[in-house]
């Protein structure tokens, strides 16, 4: 890879910046909470760099970004937040709030993977991560990485010394790939000796070869003091450290400017990355995603994929041996007053092949890339038995797993592989219908399946957080609500709050995007949701029909009657479905005109704007509010710039 692209996440003063530079790698976003840190890591890559900060690529706080808006990159570079892992620290873990959320900014780094899918990742913490909790911190990192996002894990504790430079500082690094197979190649590179030492470092006699590592504080310790890190017997002399001796034990170039005092400087630095150290590592990374890039020419249609994209795959089938959809009613029973749609095409957004249906059950499949078209009979691979036999197959699988059964279809139709629409479009299929009344040439469907688990409606994320701000309560509280670890913690811990004398009082939804998205359905959207969640939360009311009848109860000033309640609900549940993700900002438009259901025995039913009110009936029924991963970042008390109190509810909605 000569050329490839990087984020830079907690991006410090730019420690990764540096080493992926140096490879060929351009930064194309990065992030950086410390005003002072951000200074600095403008004015030493601003000219570099121009289009990260011509385009506004240099955020400031990760909370606030939404994955969908991150421009495309490779590789995804962060030195998470440290101190709730760091033997100098409480060690509170995932748990650490009381400087705001720094202890769960890990799960923003999950939130990025998961949206952006990049080829790789490097991330670098204490060694004191690997151990942390009795290595339950690192088991549950690990166990994200590679069974929820599909990544190889590789980590290693490194020293800055065991890549050139005069410095202890063991640090943990951890390196995956998205597309590695299960007999992995890759290895952290073989060590190298001591580019210098510490009398190079200092210019004279220095009494220690390798240097302590570098801290954030406790600066000034007497030489003697175990504490010590700083002070140097140099030429018979203490000596403290100043910036321009850390500077070279941490790998910055002479070149590298701190337009901050001295006492910043020296945390910064102290902050950082060891920079040889991460280049060395980062050269064998980017070498073997070349090895990687080269075998991308293995079957697409031969990886394993999870319940809900072999769905999709299915449910094209279906329609092709079917040749029409049958409309439902509210409670999935098909709707014998409506007429059903004849279908006569089958495509979708990311495949060249379209697939025309005729009558006399041969399927014409042309490629629009090509200009080819062939005539394929379906008798003797595709029929109603083989489709029941597919559904029972899906439904009794977990995980990810191979279908070679579909894969065997695919390959006798001569399509390529199925995969609906990509992660910003609501049309997993596009279809040619038609019935008494109208006709449509390619009318977006979406797939929700019963194969498996009850499907979402809503997805969680960090874009569907609403933060509340507790009111009435010291920071003292922090620990008793946060280290409530209850089956029903969440409740219990808002029931805490209250026996304490504290009180939610909505504040935000956590990412612009989406509460515009709501209130582009209805400007009192977000404080509607806002009661909602938080009566879910507190009394488990999860059926949203039962929900809302509650919040009125509760609430009699947010609307006039019940009833004007329940129509924005259902306008917001339809365009949930059909319109806007909560990570992309929305423009008011459906994306498809209507949703397949795909039954747990494999039937399926469908629902179309053209019958609105069964659509609405369906969703306002069947929908309810569902508990999120913890990895979402909510439920806990945390304190924000030392000031505030807030805690957060994550908002998922399941059918």
């Amino acid at each position: 890879m000569n050329q490839f692209k990087f984020i830079d996440l907690f991006a410090g003063i730019g420690g990764f910046h540096i080493a992926m530079e140096s490879l060929g790698g351009e930064c194309v976003f990065a992030s950086e909470i410390d005003p002072f840190a951000r200074k600095t890591y403008e004015a030493n890559f601003k000219d570099k760099s121009p289009a990260l900060f011509k385009n506004k690529m240099f955020n400031q706080d990760i909370r606030s970004i939404s994955p969908d808006d991150l421009p495309d990159f490779d590789i995804l570079c962060a030195g998470f937040p440290c101190q709730p892992f760091s033997q100098a620290g409480q060690k509170r873990g995932f748990k650490d709030s009381h400087q705001s959320e720094r202890g769960n900014l890990f799960f923003n780094i999950v939130e990025i993977l998961d949206a952006k899918k990049p080829k790789a990742f490097f991330l670098e913490n204490v060694r004191g991560i690997v151990n942390h909790d009795d290595g339950r911190t690192f088991k549950i990192i690990r166990e994200i990485l590679e069974n929820e996002l599909g990544y190889s894990f590789h980590y290693e504790v490194i020293k800055a010394s065991n890549y050139g430079l005069p410095q202890l500082r063991p640090r943990a690094f951890m390196i995956g790939f998205r597309d590695e197979d299960i007999l992995s190649g890759f290895t952290f590179p073989p060590h190298l000796p001591l580019k210098f030492n510490m009398s190079d470092v200092w210019n004279g006699d220095c009494s220690r070869e390798i240097g302590f590592t570098l801290r954030v504080g406790g600066r000034g310790s007497n030489i003697n003091d175990r504490r010590n890190w700083d002070s140097y017997l140099v030429d018979g002399q203490v000596k403290k450290l100043m910036t321009e001796q850390a500077k070279k034990m941490q790998g910055f170039p002479e070149s590298f400017i701190f337009p901050v005092p001295k006492t910043q400087a020296m945390k910064q630095l102290g902050n950082s990355v060891a920079v040889d150290a991460i280049r060395e590592c980062s050269k064998a990374l980017v070498d073997y995603l070349d090895i990687l890039n080269k075998n991308t020419s293995r079957n697409e249609m031969t990886k394993t994929k999870n319940k809900g994209e072999w769905t999709e795959i299915y449910s094209f089938f279906k329609i092709i041996n079917d040749k029409k959809i049958m409309l439902s009613d509210k409670n999935l029973k098909v709707n014998n007053n409506l007429d059903h749609f004849i279908v006569n095409k089958v495509s979708t957004l990311n495949i060249p092949e379209t697939c025309y249906l005729k009558e006399n059950g041969n399927i014409i499949v042309k490629n629009k890339n090509t200009g080819t078209e062939k005539i394929i009979s379906t008798e003797g691979f595709l029929n109603a038995s083989m489709l029941k036999d597919l559904a029972s197959q899906i439904s009794a699988k977990t995980k990810t797993f191979p279908m070679a059964d579909i894969e065997l279809i695919q390959e006798k139709l001569g399509i390529s592989i199925i995969k609906g629409g990509n992660s910003d479009q609501k049309a997993d299929i596009l279809l040619g219908i038609k019935n008494r009344y109208f006709e449509k040439d390619n009318e977006g469907f979406g797939i929700k399946s019963y194969l498996g688990a009850k499907p979402t409606l809503l997805n969680a994320s960090g874009a569907t957080n609403f933060i509340y701000e507790v009111i009435g309560l010291s920071s003292d509280a922090l620990d008793k609500v946060n280290l409530i670890n209850t089956r029903a913690k969440y409740k219990d811990r808002i029931q805490k709050i209250k026996e304490l004398g504290g009180r939610l009082s909505f504040h935000k939804i956590e990412r612009e995007t989406f509460s515009y998205n709501l209130s582009l359905v209805d400007s009192l959207l977000p404080i509607i949701v806002a009661k909602m969640l938080q009566q879910f939360y507190e009394d488990r009311t999860n059926l949203l029909s039962k929900n809302i009848e509650e919040v009125f109860r509760k609430n009699p000033d947010l609307a006039e009657d019940l009833q004007s309640l329940q129509v924005k609900l259902k306008r917001l549940l339809v365009a949930n479905l059909l319109g806007f993700f909560p990570n992309t900002k929305w423009n008011g438009q459906n994306i498809s005109n209507g949703t397949i259901v795909v039954k747990e025995d494999g039937d399926q039913v469908g629902f179309h704007v053209s019958d609105m009110k069964s659509l609405e009936d369906y969703l306002f029924n069947n929908i309810k509010f569902d508990t999120p991963s913890s990895r979402n970042r909510f439920g806990n008390l945390y304190l924000e710039n030392d000031k505030r109190l807030y805690f957060k509810l994550n908002l998922q909605l399941r059918f």
